[in-house]
């Protein structure tokens, strides 16, 4: 008998858009075999929704996404009686309920900072020969797909001026909606489409004042991501104000981009609380981007908490789109630093952290002892040249708050007086509420400056912004020692000085703060995140169509903005994988992912290990999995550990789970899920010993001799057999064993992880892989 999972999602949050008696599912059969014309798989599902509904009309109209173009299933209106009933036919495989609010969005510098140099013709400079950007001719003609909230295609980031035609192997259309046309759609933004029938069907239509029906984008998360991967190089860029000055690209310029917009507004929030990306409208997204020819997708989408793969559509669209060869790069989440919060945690998909750049934008604060605090903004206003009254936000509070509240440092909406606050620079803390909100309220009440304080768990992260009023943020240890002055002085005063940028900042990169972390409580023996890459402080294209804070009072426009996010990490390792597909056209996307992450560093430009946002913690590799990557050194990692599509559904198998190919049957012994042949090696709960086996492939050249190097998590102790690997020729692939034993005097307690390495080395290759071990 078939194993047949169905799904019931309880938590649900209100429903606005229709009656309480039906709800939103996917209805998943796995695998599409090929042997239907679509037409003909659209009407099975009208059959199956029909042999649950009372008529064929109802049955059509409840249907939202017929999935046909890569797997088979529908997204429909159904009452939880009509899915179970559902549920209990043969071939359907899956049944999820779809809910709202599930998913959300999560340079002149950074590529340059990572080591991706173009050469003289592209005003960059090179000191070694070829680099990645020449062996893949910029990314040439490899199409990255963008599920984001859809694109500015005026921003000439998106130019396709000198560009060749548009690759014959490319399928995708140019959707037209609210001001988008198929004359917006070029030589670099190929194709567009956008999905609103999971988004209106939760939340009712779509306000058109509040986001474009159509690729358009306004809200500005889209335009900064696609960008980031692949925007054409455009000098004498900057952020409003002149900060981060300098020519701007994406790191595979000359790569395609094909834009599928699914998400929008939440209504009755402000833009700047971010928006909603419904499951039904990725998994359609996802279905035509591979469908279209797209050979890596990026996605800047994730979940606030942790989803199984059977609840997340994210992970089987991904799956699809490994089996066609397509690398597809997601976020890690912005839950940070509380461990066990990433999402993306599939072994199919590359999951990116966040970390720092070597860039400031350095606003100091001069108190009225002397003392200068080093801050950071991108706020372009400044204050007349003189000292101001400081104030504690809790010091001029509105009388209906209390000033004893864990919230009264944090300036939140309506919390202050006009009356106390007026002409003073006001000190609030990071916590409940955003950054640019609390600036909006010290604004509102005719204050003249704002400083915001770091709390201890971001420590010295300073994540800037484009504030409304003069402004400045400051680490944590200086929030105390500002606190601690307006404490001890019956005036205590102050000034903000202008924000300038700085380049070569140290230490950098450290990881920031918000970056989700590891354990992967999903599949624990999988090691996630798997790299991290520049996300803290990241300048790219923006819409015109939005300010920079999204604030809705805020009337300034800008081309380019400055954000942070795992968002802006996760188009970085896209652009790289572009780079990488085009330089290494037969490698396939598991080898791509592990070249990035093998090849990762793990040092700073102060030659130390890579510090958390404190910048002296050492960070770990729930932080930046592998490491920070290095382009460069991916291009020729040496050796790479592949996978197959067959490899990642004898995991899910073994994982207790067959979502996806109802055709293919499980062995009754699978090998274990430790035993994926995957880049880096977690071991939960070890008790005694655990022998893992790991293969690699030699793509460094024809001969080639590797000596291991083991650096063992403290308290485990860890044999690799054979210690050589010899090689005689490129594509050869040669096992080995990890056998990982627990020292019960040493091992940590129960539950607690030591990190260690293993290393792969010819004398020029460092083939590297991280280790996560936990004791029962």
């Amino acid at each position: 008998m078939k194993q047949v999972l169905f799904v019931p999602l309880l938590l649900l949050l209100p429903l606005l858009a229709f009656s309480a008696d039906t709800k939103v599912y996917i209805v998943y059969f796995g695998e599409h075999s090929g042997e239907k014309a679509l037409h003909e798989i659209e009407e099975d599902h009208h059959s199956y929704l029909f042999s649950v509904k009372k008529t064929e009309e109802e049955a059509r109209a409840s249907l939202l996404y017929s999935y046909k173009n890569i797997f088979n299933g529908f997204a429909a209106s159904l009452t939880p009686e009509e899915a179970a009933k559902l549920s209990e036919k043969e071939e359907v495989v899956l049944v999820i309920e779809s809910q709202p609010d599930k998913y959300s969005l999560q340079t002149t510098r950074s590529w340059e900072f990572s080591g991706v140099e173009e050469t003289k013709a592209w005003s960059f400079v090179k000191n070694k020969g070829d680099n990645l950007l020449l062996k893949s001719k910029y990314g040439k003609d490899v199409i990255i797909g963008i599920l984001d909230s859809g694109v500015w295609p005026e921003s000439k980031s998106f130019s396709d001026e000198a560009m060749g035609p548009i690759p014959e192997s490319w399928k995708g259309i140019c959707q037209t909606g609210d001001n988008f046309t198929t004359k917006h759609c070029n030589r670099k933004i190929i194709g567009a489409r956008y999905y609103l029938k999971g988004y209106q069907k939760f939340y009712g239509t779509l306000n058109r004042t509040l986001d474009y029906q159509s690729p358009r984008d306004k809200d500005g998360h889209g335009s900064h991501t696609a960008s980031t991967a692949a925007g054409r190089v455009v000098p004498k860029v900057s952020a409003l104000g002149g900060f981060a000055y300098g020519t701007a690209s994406g790191g595979a310029p000359l790569a395609r981009l094909a834009i599928y917009k699914v998400c929008w507004p939440i209504p009755k929030k402000g833009k700047e609380e971010g928006n909603t990306c419904t499951e039904i409208d990725m998994l359609a997204a996802m279905d035509d981007a591979v469908a279209d020819g797209v050979h890596v997708i990026s996605l800047s989408i994730g979940t606030q908490k942790p989803v199984a793969y059977d609840q997340d559509a994210l992970a089987i669209g991904a799956l699809h789109a490994a089996k066609k060869n397509i690398v597809v790069s997601c976020s890690a989440g912005n839950s940070g630093p509380s461990p066990a919060t990433l999402s993306n945690p599939a072994p199919w998909v590359i999951t990116v952290g966040a970390s720092s750049l070597d860039r400031s934008f350095i606003a100091p604060v001069i108190l009225g002892n002397g003392m200068k605090v080093e801050g950071q903004t991108v706020t372009p206003y400044k204050l007349k040249r003189k000292m101001y009254p400081l104030v504690h936000a809790a010091q001029v509070l509105d009388h209906s708050f209390d000033p004893k509240n864990s919230t009264a440092m944090q300036c939140l909406p309506g919390s202050l007086s006009p009356q106390k606050a007026r002409g003073k620079i006001v000190f609030c803390l990071r916590g409940n509420g955003t950054r640019i909100g609390k600036g909006l309220e010290v604004k509102r009440v005719g204050a003249a400056g704002y400083i915001l304080g770091n709390s201890p768990a971001n420590g010295a992260e300073l994540a800037v912004d484009c504030h409304v009023l003069p402004a400045t943020a400051v680490t944590s240890e200086d929030a105390i020692k500002i606190s601690k002055y307006i404490n001890s002085t019956k005036n205590p005063t102050a000034y903000i000085v202008r924000a300038v940028t700085k380049l070569y900042s140290k230490p950098a990169p450290y990881m920031a703060a918000f970056t989700s972390r590891g354990p992967n409580v999903i599949s624990p023996d999988i090691l996630k995140p798997d790299i991290t890459a520049p996300g803290l402080n990241i300048l790219a294209a923006w819409t015109e169509g939005n300010s920079p804070t999204k604030l809705e009072s805020d009337t300034r426009v800008v081309k380019y903005n400055i954000l942070s996010g795992t968002s802006m990490s996760c188009p970085h390792v896209a652009g790289v994988a572009a780079l990488l597909r085009a330089a290494h056209p037969s490698w396939s996307n598991a080898a791509i992912r592990s070249a990035i992450m093998t090849s990762a560093g793990l040092l700073n430009n102060e030659g130390r290990l890579i510090t958390d946002a404190s910048q002296i913690t050492l960070a770990d590799p729930f932080q930046y999995g592998s490491g920070h990557f290095r382009p460069e050194l991916a291009a020729d990692p040496g050796l790479v550990y592949d996978a197959t599509h067959k490899d990642y559904l004898l995991f899910l198998c073994a994982s207790g789970l067959k979502v996806v190919d109802p055709v293919y049957k499980c062995p009754k012994n699978p090998p274990a899920t430790y035993n994926l042949n995957y880049p880096s090696l977690a071991i939960p709960n070890l008790n005694g010993t655990k022998i893992v086996k790991r293969t690699v492939t030699n793509v460094g050249g024809s001969k080639g001799v590797y000596f291991v190097r083991v650096n063992p998590p403290i308290g485990y102790s860890v044999k690799v057999f054979p210690p050589v690997l010899v090689f005689s020729h490129v594509g050869q692939q040669k096992s080995f064993t990890i056998t990982v034993k627990a020292n019960k005097k040493k091992a940590e307690k129960s539950g607690d992880y030591s990190f260690g390495w293993y290393t792969w080395t010819d004398g020029f290759h460092i083939v590297r892989s991280p280790m996560a071990v936990s004791s029962a």
